[in-house]
């Protein structure tokens, strides 16, 4: 019989133990910058106006004042003297018609002994003499838009691992038995 070696060989055995790790996420919210400008609004306006103009009415009720009152008189007077021209030539005319009956010098001039009238120093008098204007005007108005302004920034998510427990570890060393055979030592 053949004598054999016998090897008898054992794996080497790693124990590996490891936990699970865990993320931490947090993110926080944007940071926001908001600024506005109100809008506003400009209204300007006048106070409406009334005008009465009654001058014509006061020429009419009294003469109005000096100034156009003399006018007026002024005016007339060279009417008048033109009509009293006009009446004494008329009046030369029937005295020299001494042919018709009455045309005497004494009822020709004795019956005129009337003193002309002044001229009319009022103005005419009329319903429209009172001017009323009521003037107007328009408001304006601007408005200026307001305006809103929003800055957002958004900040960036934190995110954090934490390591689980690894444990490594030898559960079984490697080995080689060499076992030899067994020798007859008798001789």
């Amino acid at each position: 019989m053949q004598a054999m070696i016998q090897i008898r060989q054992k794996p080497a055995l790693l124990g590996i133990e490891a936990g699970l790790g865990e993320y931490s996420m947090r993110q926080p919210r944007a940071s926001l910058s908001i600024s506005t400008t109100p809008g506003q609004f400009n209204i300007q306006h006048t106070n409406p106006r009334l005008t009465v103009d009654q001058s014509r009415a006061w020429a009419a009720y009294n003469g109005g004042p000096p100034l156009e009152m003399n006018q007026r008189i002024y005016s007339g007077i060279r009417e008048i003297f033109l009509q009293g021209i006009a009446h004494r030539v008329e009046q030369g005319n029937r005295i020299a018609a001494i042919h018709q009956p009455g045309n005497t010098i004494a009822e020709v001039y004795g019956r005129d002994t009337g003193i002309p009238p002044l001229p009319e120093f009022r103005g005419p008098a009329s319903v429209d003499n009172v001017d009323i204007r009521f003037d107007i005007t328009p408001i304006q108005i601007e408005y200026r838009e307001g305006t809103t302004d929003i800055q957002a920034q958004a900040n960036p998510p934190e995110v954090e691992y934490h390591r689980g427990k690894l444990n490594i570890y030898m559960r079984q060393y490697q080995s080689v038995e060499i076992i030899p055979p067994e020798l007859d030592t008798q001789i």
